[in-house]
């Protein structure tokens, strides 16, 4: 599915973002019973370290800080949308013989909101797209604009494993930290523009990953082709989720863009941060070059795969 924004001009901006405060590496992982798998195993993947809550910290006061920041950074929010990958994430836990309705279902989003002081603001929660959660928060959230409006969104971003879970998926070979991030969408033309989304989704439960490989080609190309870009001349920047690194190489080799930057920064030190490896990624690597092509590739188990295509600002 292809969505376009080529005519209703969006713009991503005031990126932040906020790890758990406690990291540990894959032999401390290992000896508290953390890891399904070996340690050399996920080593060879990349991985290292991964940053979990600390002992005193919640997820809760994770999200607020990059919220807080991000809105700081520009008057007036309209809305805010929220995503998660793990459910226990979406909403606070609750006593089982809790008798109050209302106290069972503590969403995080209304708790993060009460905990700043935000109120009166309609709010959204985006859930089953796992990690590739970038792609569909901003789905939901470009879709609250209206081309005769100036409207500002705060997109939030968080997941901390429930205790006691292990950190690393045994097959994909993944290991994740508790993190949490924020950015602005808005009219406001800064950062990057948001030129179209592609989204597709299965629910088989294992894809193999040749067709990861292929369907990224093809959905890239199409983006390409619909927005009529001549990748071949562009200057391209490609952003890749902390995960599979083998085959987001083999995608960057079989797309044929001359001028492009291959980005998966930091698997080493922060492993997988699901949605938030992008907004990191975008954080990190704006360098006020008008019109640069960034091309962002969000996978979640489920199965789904998302690229956008953002052309970048002069203003971050």
């Amino acid at each position: 599915m292809i969505v376009t924004y080529k005519d209703d001009p969006v713009f991503l901006h005031s990126f932040n973002y906020a790890l758990g405060g406690l990291r540990r590496n894959l032999d401390e992982l290992k000896d508290q019973n953390l890891l399904l798998g070996d340690v050399a195993t996920l080593r060879e993947a990349g991985y290292e370290y991964n940053f979990a809550l600390g002992s005193n910290e919640t997820l809760l006061q994770l999200a607020s800080r990059p919220v807080l920041e991000t809105g700081q950074m520009s008057d007036g929010i309209d809305a805010m949308v929220f995503q998660h990958c793990y459910q226990e994430s979406a909403v606070l836990p609750y006593a089982p013989n809790e008798p109050d309705v209302a106290l069972r279902n503590r969403y995080f989003a209304a708790e993060v909101m009460r905990e700043l002081k935000l109120d009166h603001l309609p709010y959204l929660c985006s859930f089953a797209s796992g990690c590739a959660g970038f792609a569909s928060i901003l789905l939901t959230a470009a879709g609250l604009f209206d081309s005769s409006e100036a409207r500002s969104t705060i997109c939030v971003m968080a997941d901390s494993m429930p205790p006691g879970v292990p950190f690393n998926m045994l097959r994909e070979r993944i290991l994740q930290s508790d993190q949490s991030s924020a950015f602005r969408l808005g009219r406001e033309r800064r950062g990057y523009r948001l030129l179209e989304i592609n989204f597709y989704s299965t629910v088989r439960i294992a894809v193999r990953f040749v067709e990861i490989v292929r369907r990224a080609v093809e959905m890239i190309n199409a983006l390409a082709a619909e927005l009529r870009l001549e990748m071949t001349q562009s200057d391209v920047a490609l952003h890749y989720p902390n995960m599979f690194p083998d085959i987001w190489r083999m995608v960057t080799r079989y797309l044929t863009m001359p001028r492009r930057e291959h980005i998966m920064e930091n698997i080493r030190e922060r492993a997988h941060c699901m949605a938030t490896d992008s907004v990191v990624t975008l954080k990190n690597h704006h360098q006020r070059r008008e019109g640069r092509i960034h091309v962002i590739v969000s996978y979640g188990i489920g199965l789904h795969l998302g690229v956008c295509i953002l052309r970048e600002e002069a203003a971050p």
